[in-house]
């Protein structure tokens, strides 16, 4: 295996000291196997000021704050796309998940958002992250420099799943307060009613957004290949259920099948893209699906 692709596995990147560092790696990995640069052309967009230093372009003064101020202040720039992005992260009880030798599904989720924000803001487009489970959590909206990517990850490393999902309240909040048109990315395991997600991803479609679906599940939840006798409880509401797993296995599997394939069906008919993955799937498959999408909005 050439050296950058072991930034790509989840287990690798999961021992890795911190947020950033999982993030640049996996990126650059991703960026070393490609055969031409994702990245592309971007508009200027004002910012906010700051305090004049030695050495910048007196062009840049901003002489309506001189004449209030006496001081000199700067109009800083970020350099953005027309397209914004918002990372829209599931961290529901639920998604504490992880099967002997894989890594939680939160922690997946995170690692994968991480990397697309340090993506995005590399190719200077504006990044956002919202985190819900029964309503939302955090809100950092879009932009496209380099000190906010830090607060994003500074963000995802603080998540602790802890509360049950409800993704139909928390998610038509945020498509009401997202009014621009944007790129919008859900990482979540959708263990809700199906039909009720669908709505509120429709709810996105219907004000014009474009929407990337990660449904992100463990091997164990879609194989349930246990093999022994087990006690299954429910990470949100604690339930027990004992059984032996090879006895319902084949019928779980089938259930299994029909709710992934309802997801990928309906996200279909509503031009959403759904990408399955499970927490053993090298990150480059997210990012070949992320740029793809990306191209077509250039």
């Amino acid at each position: 295996m050439e050296d950058y692709r072991k930034y790509l596995i989840p287990d690798i990147v999961s021992k890795l000291s911190n947020m950033e560092l999982r993030a640049r790696l996996v990126v650059e990995g991703f960026i070393a196997g490609l055969h031409k640069s994702p990245f592309h052309g971007f508009s200027v967009e004002f910012a906010e000021h700051r305090q004049y230093l030695p050495g910048d372009e007196t062009r840049y003064i901003d002489w309506k704050i001189y004449g209030k101020t006496e001081k000199y202040f700067i109009k800083q720039f970020e350099e953005e796309t027309n397209l914004k992005s918002y990372l829209l992260l599931d961290i529901s009880k639920s998604m504490d998940y992880a099967s002997e030798k894989n890594i939680k599904k939160i922690e997946y989720a995170s690692y994968l958002a991480s990397s697309l924000a340090y993506l995005l803001i590399k190719q200077r487009d504006a990044v956002g992250l919202i985190t819900y489970d029964e309503d939302i959590k955090t809100y950092i909206p879009p932009h496209a420099t380099k000190s906010y990517l830090k607060l994003i990850l500074k963000e995802l490393t603080l998540i602790k799943p802890e509360k049950k999902t409800y993704t139909l309240q928390s998610l038509d909040k945020i498509a009401e307060q997202i009014k621009r048109r944007s790129l919008i990315i859900v990482f979540s395991d959708f263990l809700d009613d199906p039909n009720k997600v669908i709505s509120t991803l429709k709810h996105f479609r219907h004000n014009n957004h474009e929407i990337i679906v990660f449904h992100i599940l463990d091997p164990l939840e879609v194989s349930f290949a246990f093999g022994k006798d087990a006690v299954f409880i429910d990470m949100e509401s604690n339930e027990e259920l004992t059984t032996q797993p090879f006895h319902i296995q084949k019928a779980y599997q089938n259930e299994m099948q029909k709710f992934i394939n309802f997801y990928k069906k309906e996200c279909l008919m509503n031009q959403i893209d759904y990408v399955l993955l499970e927490t053993n799937t090298p990150f480059d498959i997210a990012l070949f699906n992320y740029l793809r999408k990306r191209s077509k909005l250039n």
